[in-house]
């Protein structure tokens, strides 16, 4: 019997319906949702999973095509990656009571899903998807600021590095850190003031400081006013060393959230 034609749309519906077949039916049309939003935000998908289809229907015909078995091969690894990460955030929702059900098959979480797949598609490193991970999963069992600023850390996943992301942790973990004590967690090597590595370093630090992410430590009165520094003459005559020991170092409450979103595993309340 000659087999028909599909669409990348059913061989989606497809691959959605292995997805959500271990989960109770009251909430398979709810990750089913969840699924095909995500999905649907990667445009190779489609075209992997027929092309998967029609390499199965020929076997013989398309391994004479080293090139088209190599892309093939290449994107299997992808998918399953895709896969997993899927089964790993719907798993970890699932072990949520039923009053999620509502915030995970909203239109705006949806919209956070898709946004969230497309970095995590357009990114190369394990770290960062991780962190997409988290973000969505987070994003899906409680709402502690609103989707607006979700989607403003997706943004700071896709642009900043990985180092960046190396710093935060560093002054989330040490709250009132100095610049020294960051490069001794990271590197710990002394450089000199004029090197590459000084340079990285302080674009880095400023980086972070303009996104909103850190900032200097500042004393605050009891209305959360911020309390003007004393400034001190100085007789030196260089300028403050990119690896300064004297100023600390804070996350703002935006970065703050941003660590609670992207580099906290969530804790299921099963009821």
């Amino acid at each position: 019997m000659e087999r028909l034609p599909s669409t990348n749309e059913n061989i989606e519906k497809q691959f959605e319906e292995e997805l959500i077949s271990s989960f109770e039916p009251k909430r398979k049309r709810i990750f089913k949702k969840f699924f095909a939003a995500a999905l649907g935000s990667i445009p190779w998908v489609g075209g992997f999973l027929n092309a998967a289809m029609d390499f199965k229907a020929d076997e013989n015909q398309f391994k004479a095509n080293s090139l088209y078995t190599q892309w093939l091969q290449e994107h299997s690894k992808k998918m399953s990656e895709l896969g997993e990460t899927l089964t790993n955030v719907a798993v970890r929702l699932n072990e949520f009571p039923e009053e999620i059900d509502q915030r995970i098959e909203s239109e705006e979480y949806l919209q956070i899903v898709k946004k969230a797949f497309r970095t995590w598609n357009e990114t190369d490193t394990t770290e960062k998807k991780e962190l997409v991970r988290k973000l969505i999963t987070n994003a899906g069992a409680y709402k502690l600021v609103p989707d607006d600023l979700i989607r403003l850390f997706i943004d700071w996943i896709n642009i900043y590095h990985e180092v960046h992301f190396a710093v935060i942790k560093s002054i989330f973990e040490n709250s009132g850190i100095t610049r020294s004590q960051i490069w001794n967690l990271l590197n710990g090597t002394n450089v000199r003031e004029d090197s590459l590595e000084a340079d990285l370093f302080k674009m880095i630090i400023r980086d972070l400081s303009m996104g909103g992410v850190i900032r200097q430590h500042r004393a605050t009165n009891y209305q959360g006013d911020f309390i003007k520094k004393t400034t001190r003459k100085t007789s030196s005559s260089t300028y403050k060393s990119a690896f300064d020991n004297q100023e600390q170092y804070e996350l703002t409450e935006l970065g703050k959230q941003f660590v609670h979103y992207t580099m906290n595993e969530i804790v299921g309340r099963v009821s």
